[in-house]
């Protein structure tokens, strides 16, 4: 079953201004994300154009601009930029990746990506990055336990990078989960019906309702479409309303 135009009621005011502030909220980390992406190319076309393919020590001119996003942005716990598989020629994979420690110290991921030592040597299967690269948009994927990173229940968001018009990975950046709870649950509580947020595939990312807590999927109604279409539709009486510029869909239980 498909979505249909919104329909009029007393929150219409309310609902698409809570989800604009949530769109805020997340933006500033949507900033940093393309920062990274916009490096990642520049470096990517000077490799090119010097007549070589790029190598994993070639990322660390990344560094710079990523330790510094991770000082500057707030929600930002983690950031990189995560190589496609056949893209550098010394290794098979590579997460350029740096994290923010409990004190304030901005250090490397250091991940076995040996696919006969280590369970996740393929990355490519997870949403952060499928995502991206499969429907050429920023993705916003979990919450998840990142177990990759920092063990804590986390979003990343995430934007494709190219090269040539091929694919050469994503850009992204982590969010725990608990640090954009804060931010939204107030916006949501402030609702007259239990509201949530989830993302292009129903996955609950933040939510006032006791029916559907974080982490759960909600099935039904295409959200990719809604985020397509960008205005408020309804689906089984269910109210739903794109945040505004970041791929997460409010949803608001029946009235």
């Amino acid at each position: 079953m498909g979505v249909s135009s919104g329909l009029a009621t007393p929150d219409t005011e309310a609902e698409p201004w809570v989800a604009a502030q949530v769109g805020g909220a997340l933006e500033a980390v949507f900033h940093a994300v393309a920062a990274t992406r916009a490096d990642t190319t520049a470096l990517l076309d000077r490799v090119t154009a010097a007549g070589r393919r790029p190598a994993s020590a070639d990322l660390a001119a990344l560094r710079p601009g990523l330790h510094l996003r991770l000082t500057r942005e707030e929600l930002v716990s983690g950031a990189g930029f995560v190589a496609a598989p056949g893209l550098l020629t010394d290794v098979p994979a590579w997460l350029e990746w740096w994290q923010s420690g409990a004190d304030g110290d901005v250090r490397p991921l250091l991940l076995d990506l040996d696919p006969g030592q280590s369970a996740y040597s393929d990355y490519t299967h997870w949403d952060w990055f499928a995502l991206p690269r499969d429907t050429g948009h920023r993705a916003v994927a979990g919450p998840y336990v990142d177990y990759l990173c920092s063990d804590e229940y986390s979003l990343t968001l995430s934007e494709p990078v190219w090269i040539q018009g091929r694919f050469a990975g994503v850009a992204a950046a982590d969010v725990y989960l608990r640090h954009f709870e804060a931010a939204v649950l107030p916006l949501l509580r402030s609702l007259s019906r239990p509201a949530r947020l989830v993302n292009a595939r129903g996955r609950v990312a933040a939510s006032a309702d006791p029916a559907h807590l974080a982490g759960s999927l909600t099935r039904g109604p295409d959200f990719g479409e809604v985020l397509a279409e960008g205005r408020p539709a309804v689906h089984d009486g269910v109210r739903l309303v794109p945040c505004h510029g970041i791929p997460l869909v409010l949803v608001l239980a029946e009235g």
